[in-house]
C-alpha cells in the first residue's frame, strides 16, 4: 500500500519474526551469542526469557538458519495440556510416527531415535517456545526426560523460551533440581531510546530505503508509547507509514505517533511509566522516556503523554 510511496521494496515493520530484518542490539546480541554458546558447549538446558515481543522467537529463528545443517531440531510451540503430554508434543516435533498410547514404548521411540541420530553424528535440540505455560508437573517431566544424558555424551539439547513466568516458575520449590541442571540462562531487556532510533533505521535499510522517515521526535514518541518493545515499535510504526501515506507526508514527526496512538487503543501500546516496569532495570528507560517527554514540551508546546 505504502511501500511505493516511500520508496521501499517491502514492508519494513511486518509483525511476523523475519530473521532478514533481525537488529543484533548489543542485548539481542548477547542472548544470541549466549544461544550459541549453548549448543558448542553442549548445554543440557538453555533457558532464554524476555517480555512479550522483545524478540526472542526471531533470535531463535535466526540461530535455527546457522544451526540447521548440523543438528536435528523440534520446535514445541503449544504447550497447553489440552494438547496430548510431554512425550507426544516431543514425539510430533521431530516428527516420529508412531501408534501408541503407552508411555513407555513412546519414550523408548524416543530413545532409539536419538541413539540413530547420535550414530550419524548429528545433535537433537529440543526447542520449547512459550515456556512460561508449561506445568510444573510437566516440567518436571522434561527435566526426568533429560536423564538420557546420563552418560559423558550429550544425546539432547534442550533450549526453553518464554516471558518472565518462566523464571519465577523454575524458582519454585518444586523444580530445584530442575533448576540446577540449567548451564546458560539470558534475560532479553527491551531496547533503549537510542536502540530504538537505529533499530527503526536498520529496519528501513533492509526493506531499501537510504534516507530516515522518521523525524527524531517521531523516534522519541514512538519509545515513549512502546518501552522500546520491539513488537510495538513495528506496529506503530507500521501505522504511521499507513497514516503519512494517507496524509500524502514523506516524513513522519510526533504528531503522526500521538494520531496512531490515539487509534491504538489494544496490543499493548500505552504510554512508558514506571507502572508498567516492574523490574528494577527498567526503571532507567522511564527515566529516558520522562526526558524525552520533556524535550519535546520545551521544543513544541505540547505534552505528548496528555495527547491521548
Amino acid at each position: 500500500m505504502y511501500t511505493q510511496f516511500f520508496g521501499l521494496k517491502k514492508k519494513p515493520f511486518s509483525l511476523i519474526p523475519d530473521p532478514e530484518f533481525l537488529f543484533l542490539s548489543p542485548k539481542h546480541r548477547k542472548a544470541l551469542t549466549t544461544l550459541e554458546y549453548g549448543l558448542m558447549s553442549h548445554a543440557g538446558f538453555t533457558v532464554i526469557t524476555g517480555e512479550i515481543g522483545s524478540g526472542k522467537t526471531t533470535l531463535i529463528r535466526c540461530m535455527l538458519n546457522k544451526i540447521e545443517k548440523q543438528c536435528t531440531v523440534g520446535i514445541i510451540t503449544n504447550t497447553h495440556s489440552s494438547f496430548g503430554d510431554l512425550l507426544t508434543w516431543v514425539l510430533a516435533a521431530f516428527n516420529i510416527e508412531h501408534n501408541t498410547n503407552n508411555k513407555a514404548e513412546r519414550y523408548q521411540l524416543f530413545v532409539k531415535f536419538l541413539h540413530e541420530q547420535g550414530q550419524k553424528k548429528r545433535r537433537v535440540v529440543l526447542i520449547v517456545d512459550e515456556a512460561q505455560n508449561m506445568e510444573i508437573e510437566t516440567l518436571e517431566e522434561l527435566r526426568l526426560l533429560s536423564n538420557i544424558n546420563v552418560t559423558q555424551e550429550i544425546l539432547l539439547q534442550l533450549i526453553l523460551v518464554g516471558q518472565p513466568e518462566l523464571v519465577d516458575k523454575l524458582n519454585e520449590p518444586q523444580l530445584v533440581q530442575f533448576a540446577q541442571r540449567i548451564s546458560i540462562e539470558y534475560h532479553l531487556l527491551p531496547l533503549n531510546f537510542e536502540e530504538t532510533e537505529q533499530y527503526i533505521e536498520h529496519r528501513l535499510r533492509i526493506a531499501g530505503r537510504q534516507t530516515p522517515i522518521f523525524k527524531k521526535s517521531a523516534s522519541a514518541a514512538i519509545f515513549y508509547y512502546t518501552a522500546g518493545v520491539p513488537r510495538l515499535i513495528n506496529n506503530v510504526c507500521d501505522l504511521a507509514l499507513v497514516f503519512a501515506f494517507a496524509n500524502d507526508d514523506k516524513d513522519i514527526g510526533w504528531k503522526t505517533i500521538v494520531e496512531v496512538i490515539n487509534e491504538r487503543k489494544t496490543g499493548g501500546i500505552r504510554r512508558f511509566t514506571d507502572k508498567h516496569c516492574p523490574e528494577p532495570d527498567l526503571m532507567q528507560k522511564v527515566a529516558e522516556a520522562e526526558k524525552l517527554r520533556r524535550e519535546l514540551l520545551d521544543k513544541t508546546g505540547v505534552d505528548i503523554s496528555k495527547c491521548v
